[in-house]
Formats: structure tokens, sequence, C-alpha cells
């Protein structure tokens, strides 16, 4: 077609092989999408008092980082290798300690972003680049600040239209019952593992391969069980032995009395015990299999100086996913023949493309391939609308 470029045509064969595996072009509507849901998100965000951040995309690599097996490394022109962003918390932590030593506390900082990962079987369609947007309430660990954070999930869940349940664990429990009940070393971690995966043959197997005597047994079946609403607190109740089994199942009491909206408790999770030094909550929306929102309480950095922290983070992805079938159309898009007629166009909110040509012929093809149904022109009335097969 004279006048447009056929530059940037596509070539479908080439489509498949011009991207890495596990990355994805973003095209037009679907941005737009996305910008909207970032963009509420961030103002539900902040009026919560959570003021926004941005950390860098490229790290310095740490074995102690939660994700440096997973991350994607480089060499840069002095001989450090670096990391690319594979989770915000951890970057985040640094900001806080870095810029914000003496608080004050409790701080509250948003972010968004992209994270990369070498292989994430769990994000849809084994994405290893994907966005996350989240908050972070450092400072404080009260019942009050967990409450805050699952208060807040409900807002940015319901900003955004998705309906999701909150799903409650404290995988300290967990280890405090294993602990209570004598188990240490590799028995314990194996036995971590099975809980988590509410596998209750693993747990047999397990328990015959490490001599566990019946009661023992019977506890960690009733671990894999603990699941469902207020009344699972009784059971860990029951189950509480030690003063720190106690103490988790007396927080869980504390939060979701304050919190007073609907929970569910699965105090079977016991996945990443070793990083989470607290509560952890998960929201899933129908006919997704994986969460569209996850955190929980964690110490940044260790030792005496460590701080208190706790956050959570939306996979934009999978936000997409979830509310699909209820996006909007996306507003009417017409050709505008001059400047005035846009502006009028607009005005009346529809989308307005200005013409660069005056020949009809090209306006009229271009508006076939678009998908565009009306033209608008300046008239002596005003903004003319036209049919652009007319």
């Amino acid at each position: 077609m004279p006048g447009v470029s056929a530059a940037f045509a596509p070539d479908p064969a080439r489509l498949s092989a011009s991207i890495p595996e596990g990355t994805r072009d973003v095209l037009p509507p679907e941005w737009a999408q996305r910008e909207a849901i970032r963009a509420q998100l961030s103002a539900c965000f902040g009026r919560w008092g959570y003021r926004g951040v941005e950390v860098p995309a490229l790290e310095y690599a740490s074995p102690q980082h939660p994700q440096d097996a997973l991350a994607f490394k480089l060499i840069d022109s002095g001989g450090q290798v670096l990391a690319l962003r594979s989770e915000f918390t951890t970057a985040v932590g640094r900001l806080v300690r870095a810029r914000f030593p003496q608080g004050p506390f409790p701080l509250r900082l948003q972010y968004s972003g992209r994270l990369w990962l070498r292989a994430l079987s769990s994000e849809l369609g084994r994405l290893r680049e994907f966005n996350q947007l989240g908050v972070e309430l450092i400072g404080v660990e009260t019942p009050a600040a967990d409450a805050e954070l699952l208060h807040l999930a409900a807002a940015a869940l319901g900003a955004v239209g998705v309906s999701a349940q909150l799903e409650v664990g404290y995988p300290g429990f967990v280890d405090a019952v294993l602990e209570d009940a004598g188990l240490h070393g590799p028995a314990r971690a194996a036995l971590h593992d099975a809980v988590d995966r509410k596998s209750g043959a693993d747990v047999d197997l397990l328990c015959d391969r490490f001599g566990l005597g019946t009661d023992t047994r019977r506890t960690l079946h009733a671990l894999t069980d603990l699941y469902g609403g207020p009344e699972v607190l009784d059971t860990a109740q029951a189950l509480a032995q030690g003063e720190r089994a106690h103490e988790a199942v007396a927080h869980l009491r504390a939060v979701a009395r304050l919190y007073a909206g609907p929970l569910l408790f699965d105090l079977g999770v016991s996945r990443r015990y070793d990083y989470y030094t607290g509560l952890t909550f998960r929201a899933y929306a129908a006919g997704l299999n994986q969460p569209v929102l996850g955190g929980g309480r964690y110490a940044l950095g260790g030792g005496a100086g460590s701080l208190p922290g706790a956050g959570f983070a939306l996979g934009l992805e999978r936000l997409m996913r979830a509310l699909a079938p209820m996006l909007p159309p996306e507003p009417e898009v017409v050709l505008a023949l001059d400047l005035p007629a846009a502006e009028a166009a607009r005005a009346q909110g529809l989308h307005a493309e200005l013409a660069w040509t005056e020949n009809r012929a090209q306006l009229q093809a271009f508006c076939a391939a678009r998908g565009i149904q009306r033209m608008v022109g300046s008239g002596p009335g005003g903004a003319e609308f036209t049919a652009v097969d007319a």
C-alpha cells in the first residue's frame, strides 16, 4: 500500500523462533488492559499509604539470595557476577537498609516491574519473564500489621474486579509440631515436604523409614488435614504442645479477629518454612490452579539487626487470566480526517487516529485492515461521522 511501510510486516514462520522460550510479546489490546490494572492497583496501594519505589533490574549475584539457583547471571566488564532481578522482597529489603535505616517505621512501600527466572514451571505458560506488583510493610510485627495486609490484599483484588478466596497459613506451626514430636535433621526436612504436599502415603513411608511411632504418625496425618474454616484453629490448638506452636495458633486467632472477613486456613502449609517467619497467605481465583496473590511475614537481614517485614505480590499475567472473561471491550476507534474532528471525537470518549493522506482509497483500505468502521471530519455543524464504506 503506497504511503504505508511494509518493513515491519511480521513473518509468521519466524515468530515462534524470534524470541527466547518463556518470553512473549504483548499486543496493543492487552497492553492497554494491563496498564489500566497497574494504575488501579497502584492507586489502591497509595490510598493505604504505600509509597512507590523502583529497584534495579540488575543485582549482585549472591549464594544467599533465595532465588540464586534459578537466577539469570552475567558478568560485567569488571568481572563481577551480576543477576537479573528474580524477586522483589530481597531487592526492596536492600533498599530499606540502605535508604531508610532509621525508618520511620512502620514503612509502607509499593513496587511493580519485571522479574526473570531461568525456569519457572508454576507461572502461566511457563514464563521466564513476568510481571509483579506488590507491597511491603516493614518494621512492625503484630497481628494488626498482618491483618492490615489481608485487608489490603482484599481491597486490591476488589479494585480490579477479581473475586478470590484468601487462604492463610503458618509454616512455622508445622515446624513447631515436628520439633515437639522430637523430629530433627533429614526426617524433619523430608516430613516438611510430605506434609506440605498433603501426601499421606509419603508420610507413612517416611514414618516407616525413620521408625516413628503410632502417636507421631497420627499427628503427622492430622497436619495434612488442617484445612478449612475457623474450626481448623481449634484442631491446631489440640495438636500444639510446645510454646512455639501455641504462639502460632494465638497469633492466627488474633489476626482472624482483626480481619473479621472470610478466611480459609491451611495450616499444613510447610513450604519455605525456613524463609517465612510467621503468617503466609495466598488468594485463589476461580478457574486458576495457581494463586493470583501471595505473600507473608519474613525477616530482613539476619542476626540481632534484622527487621521484621511482611508483604504480598500479585502476578500481572495471572490477574489478566482471571480477568479475561470480564474485561470490557476496547473503545471504538475512528479515523479522523483532520485535527479538530479528532479532538471532537476524543471529547466524546472515542479513540481517534489521524489520517495521513487525502487518498480515500488508501484510507478505506487501512480502515478495513484495522477494523475501523467510521471516519470523522469537520463540517459546517461540527464533527461529522460517516461509515467507512459510504
